[in-house]
Formats: structure tokens, C-alpha cells, sequence
């Protein structure tokens, strides 16, 4: 899977931006306040509309107001994406609308909720699910290509409630191809909301496979890696050792009363520290390696400020890292602030978010034909922004 573009109407302060040719690897910059975290939010926005209702996760929000653009509470909040996604073997551009208005009783509903792609080389992309406040149509015999679209099987659908999306009820059979994709994709976004307090803490012996969002299951993690893929705690110990200073051996331990620890040995003293004793920094390190080892990447990965509490040196190699887990299979976002963080990026990887007329304008710095000459002539991003010279960006830039 991989996003090609995002449109936003009407959601806080996109009142109507675009993100296009988004590369697997996106790094949004911008001054305080410009909508790098809203951008995130529309991605759990979309993950808590799926696993409850849109009601729920608005209210989640503060409601539709809050959620609406400012002064535009009476307009319907709409999300386009568009992404690549094998259907019966094959990659295909899919679209998906959801359209989200403020019901006449008060509560919102789902106006409007389109999965569409094309079907052959030419012609206009075709309605495999349409639905309307609840009621609609899904296409069950979308697989079968040889078949004419006057063929093809249209079976209607009433949900539960208007503020449910189609894509989870339906998305639940195996013969609905677009939409069970669709809903797997999005249930396995990861949108990190790491906390180094949380990850701190011993654990109950137990089983975890995937770093939870939080990162409060980082020792049980640590330890199906270090049990199952032992090739690639081997490559997080490696990495470990040669931007942290001491640290030669970082292992799961068990403690007599059955919980588990992260032991961290520093070559200069006999006896390990355990996690809670060692800096943010190296905690937040081993997170982000433990993440970015994980042999199934997520589909999507949404990272703030990756920078925090690290070494300035450490954020080139880290920015290769979030890079290979990209290449990999899972497509990377990422918001930050630092300059040592965009040396390591192409103009192609970061998108600008600035503030105009009140509301939020994205653009890709690659289509600034002056940030395109200067670095083509040797000069690094992260110096180009801190400059001044992302127009628009800094505080200091009209």
C-alpha cells in the first residue's frame, strides 16, 4: 500500500489543502501552529472511525464543530485519498471519499462514502461500494475483469446507523475485494504517540509482537525479537552500540517475581542498568529501533518530532533507518523541526505547511525552483530551512 495523495476539505485548518506524488517517505515542516499534528490526526480520525463510528470519534474531538473549520460548521468535512493496493493480484489506484456533514437532528452522519478504481487500461474509475446516511450499494464480483460493468453483481446494503462506515461492516467479507483491503490497511496504521515514562516500566511476563502506539510493551517486544527474529534484535544491539555511547549489551531479563526487564550493560561496569535507570535518549533510541526492526512494517507509520530528547548526531542514521522501514513496505510519516533531522532528506521527501489567509497551504519544496537550484548545488535541506529560505516557514520569513 502506498498514499499518492491527500485531500482535505474542511477539517480544522485544512480548509482545502492537498498533499500530492506523496513518496513513501513524507517529512512535514513548518512553523508552530501550521497543522503538522492535525495532518496526524486525520489519520487516527479515520482509524477511530473505522474500529467505532464517525459520531464517536468526532465527539472524541470535541464534536463537529470543533472539528470543522473555523466559521464553516455548517459545511460538510470531506477526505480523499488516493493509494496503490493489490486487488486479486494486481496494483491498482484506488480512490476513497468520505464525506461527513452535520445531521439536521444534530448528529453527524456519513453523507457520502466512495471506494472506486478502475477496472481496465482506459475509461472512467468505477463505484465498487457508494453509500449514502446508511444505505447503498457494494459491487461482490469486483474480481472479475472479464466481466462487463452491466455484469456486474450490485448488492444492496442498509447499515446499522447513518454514522457508520460502510468499509467496516462490509470490509468484514471476503467477497467485498476493495473494502476488506481498505479496512485491513487502515486497522493496521501505526500512529506513534510514544511516551518514554511508559516505556520505562517492567512488565508481567506476556507476549507482544508489535510496539504498541504508546510504547508501554517495549521489554515484551524487545523480547519476541530477541526470541523469534533474532537477526533483527542483533541489528537494533548493533545500531545500539554505535550511537550510544557504553552500551554493549541490551537484553530481556526475567526477575524472580515473573516480570520482565530491559538490562542495559555498559561496558564500563560489571552489572546491567535496567530501563528505568538509563537517559530519555537511549530509551527513545532502542524504541525507535525496536519499531523500525519490526519484520511486518505497518502499512503506515506516522511519527512526530522524532527528534525530541536525542542527540543531534544520532538523527542522520535515524533518518536512514525511517527510510529502509519505508522501502521495506511501510510508507513513513514524519513532522519535525530539525535541521540535522532534513540534511538527510531529498526536496522531494518534505512538504512545507504555512499558514495563509487563516488556513493551512501545502506545498512540496521540490517545487521551488530556488530550493530545487541551491540544492542541486551541494547545499542541505535542513541548512536551506534554517536560512529562512522554505518561503513562508520560519518566523521570521514573510
Amino acid at each position: 500500500m502506498q498514499i499518492e495523495s491527500i485531500a482535505i476539505k474542511n477539517y480544522r485548518l485544512f480548509r482545502d489543502a492537498m498533499l500530492e506524488n506523496v513518496p513513501r517517505l513524507c517529512v512535514l515542516v513548518g512553523a508552530n501552529g501550521t497543522g503538522k499534528s492535525t495532518l496526524f490526526d486525520i489519520f487516527s480520525f479515520l482509524k477511530d472511525a473505522l474500529s467505532m463510528n464517525v459520531g464517536k470519534a468526532l465527539a472524541k474531538r470535541g464534536g463537529y464543530r470543533e472539528v470543522a473549520s473555523r466559521g464553516f460548521a455548517h459545511e460538510p468535512i470531506e477526505i480523499t485519498l488516493q493509494f496503490r493496493l493489490e486487488i486479486t493480484g494486481r496494483e491498482r489506484l484506488v480512490t476513497y471519499v468520505l464525506k461527513i456533514a452535520p445531521g439536521k437532528d444534530g448528529k453527524p452522519l456519513v453523507e457520502r462514502e466512495v471506494l472506486r478504481y478502475k477496472r481496465g487500461a482506459y475509461g472512467a474509475p468505477f463505484r465498487f461500494l457508494d453509500f449514502s446516511a446508511g444505505k447503498g450499494y457494494a459491487i461482490t464480483n469486483e474480481e472479475d475483469f472479464s466481466r462487463p460493468d452491466e455484469e456486474l453483481a450490485r448488492e444492496e446494503q442498509e447499515l446499522d446507523a447513518p454514522d457508520i462506515l460502510a468499509i467496516k461492516g462490509l470490509g468484514q467479507f471476503e467477497r467485498f475485494k476493495a473494502a476488506s483491503a481498505f479496512r485491513l490497511m487502515i486497522e493496521n496504521w501505526h500512529i506513534s504517540d510514544f511516551h518514554v515514562s511508559e516505556a520505562r516500566p517492567s512488565q508481567e511476563d506476556g507476549f507482544a509482537e508489535h510496539l504498541s502506539t504508546r510504547g508501554d510493551n517495549l521489554s515484551l517486544v524487545a523480547n519476541y525479537l530477541f526470541e523469534h527474529h533474532r537477526d533483527r534484535f542483533d541489528r537494533v544491539l548493533h545500531a545500539m552500540r554505535r550511537r550510544v555511547p557504553g552500551v554493549s549489551v541490551v537484553e530481556p531479563k526475567q526477575t524472580e517475581d515473573g516480570r520482565l526487564v530491559l538490562g542495559f550493560q555498559d561496558g564500563s561496569f560489571k552489572d546491567p542498568f535496567i530501563a528505568r535507570y538509563v537517559s530519555d535518549g537511549t530509551i527513545k533510541m532502542f524504541a525507535y529501533l525496536v519499531l523500525l526492526n519490526d519484520p511486518k512494517p505497518y502499512p503506515l507509520l506516522a511519527v512526530e518530532e522524532p527528534e525530541n530528547q536525542l542527540y543531534p548526531e544520532l538523527l542522520l542514521e535515524l533518518a536512514e533507518e525511517f527510510r529502509d522501514y519505508a522501502e521495506r513496505g511501510g510508507q513513513v510519516f514524519i513532522s519535525t523541526h530539525s535541521p540535522d533531522f532534513l540534511n538527510a532528506l531529498t526536496l522531494d521527501e518534505i512538504y512545507c505547511l504555512r499558514k495563509d489567509q487563516g488556513f493551512t497551504a501545502i506545498t512540496r519544496a521540490s517545487d521551488s525552483e530556488n530550493l530545487r537550484s541551491l540544492f542541486d548545488a551541494g547545499d542541505l535541506p535542513g541548512y536551506l530551512w534554517k536560512q529562512g529560505l522554505f518561503e513562508g516557514l520560519n518566523k521570521d520569513v514573510c
